[in-house]
């Protein structure tokens, strides 16, 4: 059996919750990072909610890869499953992701999808329907805009710019 490869785009990046050998930066052809999924539990509620990131169709999108060792592979995707499948709202793929350490590696990695056919699926939201949700959004993992602050900070310590997630950030702190 081989190691694991996880592609980390949100907070994945920032708390991956799982034990791995190593991370790097990495790319993701065909998909792009959106706040585009409605959180009905852990940053908000079914009757209140929140507002999280998902990987939807078209673009590219940068994140972290963290490579987990074969040992602890069944593991990993356990916890993965019950970390991001807790509604069903994404669906697991293995996508190719193209390390960024220089070496430009093609590895197989294990992704999480936004089900598009999904009940929670939000699409493209405008940006003051975005700042609506994540203001109001608290769930099992707290508050709604410290998911945003959290991610938006790791994008910028690992130079990922997101431009969108960036001036929504910046709105919010101002509010």
């Amino acid at each position: 059996m081989s190691n694991l490869w996880v592609f980390g785009y949100g907070s994945l990046m920032w708390r991956p919750g799982f034990d791995f050998l190593r991370t790097m930066p990495a790319r993701l052809e065909g998909y792009h990072r959106s706040l585009c999924i409605y959180s009905h539990v852990y940053r908000g509620s079914p009757e209140c909610p929140g507002l999280v990131l998902g990987l939807d169709d078209g673009g590219t999108a940068m994140g972290m890869a963290f490579e987990v060792a074969a040992e602890k592979r069944d593991e990993v995707i356990a916890y993965l499953r019950e970390r991001e499948q807790v509604t069903a709202v994404y669906l697991e793929r293995y996508s190719q992701l193209t390390l960024l350490d220089g070496s430009d590696q093609q590895v197989e990695a294990v992704t999480y999808v936004a089900d598009q056919k999904h009940e929670q699926y939000a699409g493209k939201l405008a940006m003051d329907e975005q700042m609506r949700f994540v203001l109001q959004g608290n769930g099992k993992a707290g508050p709604n805009i410290d998911y945003v602050t959290n991610t938006v900070d790791h994008l910028k310590e690992i130079s990922i710019d997101d431009p969108d997630l960036f001036e929504l950030c910046d709105r919010l702190r101002a509010e």
